[in-house]
C-alpha cells in the first residue's frame, strides 16, 4: 500500500469520512495510465520488429537462414597444400548415397590466405555409379566470400539419387605458389 492509500484507510475507518470524489480521480488516474502504458507498448513493440527486420536484412547469416539448406560440414575445414612432391589435396565429403534430387545448388564460402596465389579449387560430385563430374570455381578472394554452383553445371551426373562423394581440390596446375592454405565453410546443399 501507498500513503495515500493508507490515508484514505484511515480516513474512512477514523473518521467516517467518503471519498466518492477521490475514487473518481483514482479510477480516472489509472484509466489514464493503462492508456499510456498501451500507447508505449505498442510503439515499442513497432520500433523492435522495424529495427529487427532492418537487422534481418544487413545480416549475412541472417539472410542465408532463409534458404531451406543442408549443412554438411560444422567447421571450417582446410586445405594445407603443398606440391613438393604431391600433385593435389584435397578436403572430401562422404555423402552416404544421399539422395540429391529435391537439392538445386551447393553453397560454400571460401577464403584463401596467401594474397598473391591464384587459386581455382576444383568441385566435384561422384554418384554410386561412378560418374563424376567437376566445376571450377576462379579468383577466389583473400576475405570470406560466398559461392553458389547450381547442379545444371555438373554436366557428367545423369542421376542424383544416390551420390557418393563431394570433393574440394587444390591442384598444382590451378595454383601459382607450391604451398598455401584455404578455407572451406557453410558447405551446403540449397533447395
Amino acid at each position: 500500500m501507498d500513503k495515500k492509500e493508507i490515508y484514505e484507510h484511515l480516513a474512512k475507518i477514523y473518521l467516517d469520512a467518503s471519498s466518492k470524489t477521490s475514487k473518481k480521480k483514482r479510477k480516472n488516474k489509472t484509466h489514464s495510465l493503462a492508456f499510456r502504458n498501451l500507447i508505449i507498448a505498442v510503439v515499442l513493440l513497432i520500433a523492435f520488429g522495424a529495427g529487427s527486420s532492418l537487422w534481418l536484412g544487413f545480416n549475412k547469416k541472417a539472410s542465408r537462414s532463409t534458404q531451406i539448406a543442408l549443412y554438411l560440414v560444422q567447421d571450417a575445414a582446410k586445405i594445407n597444400f603443398n606440391f613438393d612432391p604431391a600433385k593435389r589435396e584435397t578436403f572430401s565429403l562422404s555423402l552416404n548415397n544421399l539422395n540429391l534430387t529435391g537439392y538445386k545448388s551447393l553453397g560454400f564460402t571460401v577464403r584463401k590466405t596467401n594474397p598473391k596465389d591464384a587459386i581455382s579449387l576444383r568441385i566435384e560430385f561422384t554418384n554410386r555409379f561412378n560418374e563424376r563430374s567437376e566445376v571450377y570455381v576462379k579468383h577466389i578472394s583473400q576475405k570470406w566470400s560466398d559461392q553458389r554452383i547450381n547442379f545444371s553445371q555438373f554436366k557428367n551426373i545423369s542421376n542424383w539419387q544416390e551420390m557418393k562423394l563431394l570433393a574440394f581440390s587444390v591442384e598444382e596446375w590451378n595454383a601459382r605458389e607450391k604451398s598455401g592454405v584455404l578455407y572451406i565453410d557453410d558447405v551446403r546443399l540449397i533447395k
